[in-house]
């Protein structure tokens, strides 16, 4: 390992250490012989306990950022499926359109970050959840949704079931 990636690894160390806990991975699979892989990650709701999302990301390999150049980004290509993993526990979540972030990880060293919202579907009682790339100058189209239905679940609001 170089002297500017043993840099570069220890800046990230750094400025990890006062964000929050991240994703567990739970599966790397490779896709080529240049070193580039997928990576699936399992994120637990930290507002709704009982609900777990996967969520798949490409992760660009050192020979491919050496032949291609863009050394500090990865592709905007996330994909995600949650579900029900245990007894819903609903907590104070933001119930309006806009739903509320619940998940973020940097996919460039500063401009690029996946994020995780959750929006709450009234009407049909279900959680969203909605993955997407968020750029500072240039945002992408590329996103993905899964949802978690609520009715006929046992479903415990700790602040009571919204109307």
């Amino acid at each position: 390992m170089t002297c500017f990636f043993r840099a570069l690894l220890s800046a990230g160390l750094i400025l990890a250490a006062g964000l929050p806990a991240r994703a567990e991975v739970v599966g790397e699979v490779g896709v080529d012989w240049i070193g580039n892989d997928i990576i699936v990650e399992a994120f637990a709701d930290p507002k709704i306990e009982g609900v777990t999302c996967h969520v798949s990301y490409f992760e660009r390999g050192l020979i491919d950022r050496l032949k291609n150049g863009n050394w500090f980004e990865d592709p905007s290509n996330n994909s995600i499926a949650c579900r029900q993993t245990g007894v819903l526990t609903i907590g104070d979540i933001d119930l309006s359109k806009d739903g509320e972030e619940v998940f973020r990880e940097g996919m460039s060293l500063i401009w690029k970050t996946l994020v995780i919202n959750r929006i709450y579907d009234r009407k049909n009682d279900t959680l969203i959840y909605l993955v997407h790339t968020r750029e500072l100058s240039d945002g992408s189209a590329k996103m993905a949704i899964s949802t978690v239905p609520l009715f006929g679940q046992t479903v415990n609001w700790q602040k009571g079931k919204p109307e």
